[in-house]
């Protein structure tokens, strides 16, 4: 005898206004954010959930990663836009990471934006060595981390990666 299937009820989500935290999808028409994938990765579910949540409210499309070896597995097969990489993973460290997507032709050109509770200027440092375009720490503000990805992923867009860099030399070495 079959059991009768339990009764599922669809929920949709739609975010509600909360302050300054979720922005309406309209202000970022002009990036035509549906056609960028941010590639989130961290190892506490919270973060993950509050860069995707932020992300997505203004449009952008995100992929998510726990831990050093999905993050290198996704950035190969997805080829996202943008990587919000942190650095303190179980596996490969987010060093790491950066270090191996930046020695191959088919992902050195992803930005990274490092996303780490370190903040000692030589860790800083270490992140733009290994490659990466800036550096947010936590905790952070979303609305800060939504147009910090919507500025690298214009200048990029625009072939401005090296005076992103250049730029964040310039600040590491006037601190």
């Amino acid at each position: 005898m079959q059991r009768p299937r339990p009764r599922t009820r669809q929920i949709s989500y739609r975010p509600r206004e909360h302050g300054a935290r979720f922005r309406a999808a309209e202000e970022a028409e002009s990036r035509s954010p549906a056609e960028s994938r941010i590639l989130i990765v961290d190892d506490e579910s919270t973060i993950r959930l509050v860069c995707q949540l932020n992300l997505d409210s203004v449009g952008f499309q995100t992929l998510e990663a726990a831990d050093g070896e999905t993050a290198l597995a996704l950035a190969r097969s997805e080829h996202p836009d943008l990587i919000l990489l942190d650095v303190m993973l179980p596996g490969i460290d987010g060093w790491g990471v950066a270090e191996e997507l930046a020695s191959s032709p088919e992902t050195r050109d992803i930005p990274i934006l490092f996303l780490s509770a370190r903040s000692d200027r030589g860790d800083e440092a270490r992140g733009h060595e290994a490659g990466g375009v800036g550096y947010i720490r936590k905790p952070f503000d979303p609305e800060e981390l939504i147009e910090r990805v919507q500025d690298v992923l214009e200048r990029a867009g625009r072939g401005e990666r090296d005076a992103l860099r250049r730029e964040w030399e310039e600040r590491l070495g006037n601190a």
